[in-house]
């Protein structure tokens, strides 16, 4: 009997033996049961927690899965966005949920947690030398995207408007929050009707091509493992690769002191987006950490913090967040309704066209085409920063996750700008 209990307990669920994870399951289905799940913080992060993890172990095991589909990112996701369409999962606990990852921004908490510490634990020459290599690719792939998806479109009879508004803009403009929204606004001060019925039309586009994005991402890795144009989670090939990066023992005072400055940085970015309105927040967020980092102001003490509190935040909650995000963000109903194959090539195309491009001129501009194609191609096909966690998470490159943010607001609010250029012209 205690060689069985020993076995089961050798099986580790992101760190948690499978008797006591399975414990942990018991209580949380009797609360389910006898509906008693506390509608706040405690209640949501158990349900993620205890669903992402299991839904992550699954899908990192399951053969199709973990080779070619993104392993467990992708399970959690599709699994936990079944969980609440088919009522699995109660109504109540995906508004709880809801309630903890979208109104009160844990999200937002997430992204900033690890755009502070991935930036700062890089090495200083690598990321200088990889930040001014990767916009120019990311900018001129979304370019090129652009014009191949509306090409394809005009090819396949629904003309090149219809891939430009219904397919190229929401899916290249930076998400749902300051992607669709915003440009459903733009289409009805242009063109009249309902902002509303603009949204519904825009967000099949962008939750298929965070799908592809995602799936693509897990491939990409899996197929170029052993290739030499795959960086493993390093942008810029050379000598410069094979610096350690920060990489601290764990601190306890240092996850507080890391905490402190994460929040910090994001509190003058707020008041610079506050002087400057119209530059996203977590744009000035990306340039205030890569310039302290630049410039070593920061004593080593400091930065060390910043990447323990980051890299505790990434070990234990990215399967949560995973399942949140399923949950409550990943609307199958939506998606069905709009499916033909014309929408569905089209929103293929745009992924393929801008995975390719940022490859080919990543390689031109000296970064590994692998991650390229990644950060400065998929992730410009993805929700925002949900979606950019999920397509790093695909293909195990959380670390890659300021150059994601980097591209995908930067050049989201390049495309909403776009936007109301074509619509003025075509509208």
């Amino acid at each position: 009997m205690k060689n069985i209990v020993n076995k089961l307990e050798s099986i580790k669920i992101d760190g948690m033996g499978l008797i006591a994870y399975a414990l942990s399951a018991i209580i949380f289905l009797l609360v389910l049961n006898f509906n008693l799940l506390p509608k706040n913080m405690m209640g949501a992060l158990f349900a993620m927690i205890i669903l992402g993890n299991v839904l992550y172990y699954l899908g990192s095991h399951l053969p199709i899965f973990k080779s070619y589909l993104g392993g467990g990112a992708v399970f959690v996701l599709f699994s936990c966005a079944i969980l609440a369409l088919t009522g699995i999962v109660p109504k109540s606990v995906v508004v709880t949920v809801d309630t903890f990852v979208t109104k009160t921004d844990f999200i937002d908490f997430f992204i900033v947690s690890l755009i502070v510490g991935a930036i700062l634990g890089m090495d200083r020459n690598v990321l200088l030398k990889a930040s001014i290599r990767f916009l120019p690719v990311a900018f001129l792939s979304m370019a090129i995207a652009f014009f191949v998806t509306i090409g394809m479109s005009q090819l396949i009879g629904k003309g090149f408007r219809y891939g430009a508004l219904n397919v190229a803009f929401p899916v290249m403009g930076g998400g749902i929050g300051a992607g669709a929204i915003p440009l459903s606004q733009i289409y009805h001060n242009a063109m009249g009707g309902t902002a509303a019925d603009y949204l519904s039309n825009l967000l099949p586009a962008v939750i298929l091509g965070n799908i592809f994005a995602i799936v693509g991402a897990g491939l990409l890795s899996k197929l170029a493992e052993h290739s030499k144009f795959n960086g493993h989670g390093v942008m810029l090939p050379g000598d410069t690769d094979k610096k350690v990066r920060i990489n601290p023992k764990i601190d306890f005072q240092k996850m507080g002191v890391g905490l402190v400055f994460a929040l910090s940085f994001f509190m003058i970015a707020i008041m610079l987006n506050g002087l400057f309105p119209k530059i996203n927040q977590y744009a000035f967020l990306i340039l205030l950490v890569i310039i302290v980092k630049a410039t070593g102001w920061l004593p080593k003490y400091y930065e060390e913090s910043a990447v323990t509190f980051s890299s505790s935040i990434t070990k234990n909650l990215t399967h949560a967040l995973l399942a949140g995000v399923g949950l409550t963000k990943l609307d199958l109903v939506i998606l069905t309704h709009s499916l033909t194959w014309k929408f569905v090539l089209l929103v293929l195309t745009s992924l393929i066209s801008i995975s390719i491009a940022a490859a080919l001129l990543g390689k031109l501009f000296g970064l590994y085409p692998v991650e390229s194609a990644i950060t400065a191609g998929m992730i410009n096909n993805s929700m925002g920063g949900a979606g950019n966690i999920s397509v790093l998470a695909a293909c195990d490159r959380m670390n890659l996750i300021g150059f994601a943010q980097m591209g995908n607001r930067l050049g989201g609010a390049i495309m909403l700008v776009m936007a109301g250029i074509f619509v003025s012209l075509f509208g």
